[in-house]
């Protein structure tokens, strides 16, 4: 799904634009965000590209949303 990552004054967040929804980031695999797993406050699990870890926000993607109980189905 299309999303994108921006910063703001109170952390990092995403806007899904299909959705009109924007949640904020509670969590990540890893401290750079990218190739690894991020999680929304509404629970949804995200894993992101691999990306250069100096990419300058705000970014669109394409990133793949994990399964209810966090596996890729």
């Amino acid at each position: 799904m299309k999303i994108m990552i921006r910063r703001s004054p109170e952390g990092l967040s995403i806007y899904v634009p299909k959705k009109d929804l924007e949640e904020p980031i509670v969590e990540s695999e890893y401290e750079t965000l990218w190739g690894g797993w991020i999680k929304v406050a509404n629970g949804w699990v995200l894993d992101l590209p691999e990306m250069a870890s100096d990419t300058p926000l705000p970014i669109t993607i394409n990133a793949k949303k994990r399964g209810e109980n966090g596996d890729d189905s």
